[in-house]
Order: structure tokens, then C-alpha cells, then sequence
């Protein structure tokens, strides 16, 4: 491993981790050239997963990309950066378990917001507004009721 200090290439482990979710390990280095210490991550290389979008093309999934959809939904909502985070992973590792090799990008956004709704009621409606194209009041009342039902129970 090269030093991202130096460019030297020896090092030593000084500590090694477990990520939160069982994914990587977190290895702690130090630079037997400058001494100082860095993070790397060692993971299982996966076969990247496509996404299908909605026009036929295909292109590498990105959980940025919920990410961003996610940061919209919660703007000024009080849902930490931590949760959305969790809240990502959570989805990704889904996805990896239930799908190979492809996914289409509907059944990313259904898998979002069946689980938005227990995170943030609010979030939950913006996304949703969003995601299936509310075309009037209607649709957005409607949506707001199965909510409010789904809460009394």
C-alpha cells in the first residue's frame, strides 16, 4: 500500500476493524518512511450491478443517487445525515441480496419508499410526489390518507 503522504510503499497495520456493517474491514496504517497514519478499506469485490432505467439504457448502480433523491425528501426535516447514511446502505444491501446482476430503477424506487415511510412521514410524501408523478390533489390525498390510516392501526 502506498503511503497517500509520501509515496512510500511500506507500511505497517495498526489496527484492524470491522466496518458497522459487516461489509469491509477498517485498517488503521502507519508510513514506515514518514510515520504518518492513514484508513483503507478492504471489501469483497463485487460484480457491479446495472440499473435499468426507465428508457431501456443501463447504466452502474450508484447509491449517490438515492442518496441525493433522499437529501431533497428530508430538506429541513430532522432526520440526521447518520440516518440517511444507515438508511442507504440498508437499501443497497438489499438490492445485492435480492438481485445478481440487474435491477430496474422502478424497483429501486419501490424498495426507497416502502422503507421511507417508517423513517420520516414527510420525507416519505415528497418522494413519493416525485417518484410516481402525482398528477393532482387528488393523488397527493390520497397518498396522504393511506399514511394517516397506516398510523391509527
Amino acid at each position: 500500500m502506498k503511503c497517500p503522504f509520501c509515496n512510500y510503499n511500506e507500511d505497517k497495520v495498526v489496527d484492524s476493524r470491522e466496518t458497522s456493517e459487516g461489509l469491509a474491514i477498517r485498517r488503521r496504517r502507519e508510513c514506515l518512511n514518514c510515520g504518518r497514519r492513514y484508513t483503507t478499506y478492504e471489501s469483497v469485490e463485487k460484480m457491479p450491478l446495472m440499473v435499468i432505467k426507465k428508457d431501456g439504457r443501463r447504466e452502474t448502480f450508484n447509491r449517490q443517487k438515492i442518496l441525493n433523491g433522499l437529501l431533497l425528501a428530508c430538506q429541513k426535516r430532522p432526520v440526521s445525515m447518520e440516518k440517511l447514511e444507515d438508511f442507504v446502505s440498508e437499501v443497497e444491501s438489499d438490492i445485492q441480496k435480492k438481485f445478481e446482476q440487474e435491477v430496474e430503477s422502478r424497483q429501486i424506487g419501490e424498495m426507497v419508499i416502502d422503507k421511507l415511510a417508517s423513517l420520516d412521514d414527510v420525507a416519505y410524501v415528497r418522494f413519493a410526489s416525485v417518484y410516481r408523478h402525482f398528477k393532482d390533489i387528488n393523488q397527493f390525498m390520497r397518498e396522504l390518507r393511506d399514511i394517516l390510516s397506516k398510523r391509527i392501526k
